[in-house]
């Protein structure tokens, strides 16, 4: 494959946001399952967002983002930092593939984390209202 057909090969011109999020998962080396696990989504969730029948909330957008180890205007437009195109990846040693699917896995769990809080607050706030 020439740069010439490669080059865009993942903008908004060539590819849709289903076909950026399965790159994405696929480079990332992540079944359907394994994403949709991670996600706290249904595998027919994760589906219907892969073959452009629905799209993910904004939280979800963050946690995918994460975990796929791209950017999120990428993933929504395929502007900025995201996956090679096929036959431009090169492979990474085994120990730096490990390193970053733990970098992805922890920052899922922050992102994670952190809707849980706002949740928690948003809570809280309730509460002290109900209560005054």
């Amino acid at each position: 494959m020439t740069d010439e057909n490669t080059n865009g090969w993942y903008d908004a011109d060539s590819a849709t946001f289903g076909d950026r999020l399965a790159a994405g998962r696929e480079a990332a080396g992540m079944t359907q399952g394994q994403l949709a696990k991670r996600l706290g989504v249904k595998v027919a969730t994760l589906r219907g967002w892969e073959n452009d029948l629905s799209e993910p909330r904004a939280n979800r957008l963050s946690m995918l983002s994460g975990l796929l180890g791209v950017s999120l205007p990428w993933l929504l437009t395929g502007q900025g930092e995201g996956v090679q195109a096929p036959g431009e990846a090169g492979e990474l040693p085994q120990d730096i593939t490990a390193l970053l699917a733990e970098l992805r896995d922890l920052r899922a769990d922050l992102d994670a984390k952190a809707d849980r809080l706002g949740i928690l607050e948003k809570r809280l706030r309730a509460k002290l209202k109900e209560d005054v």
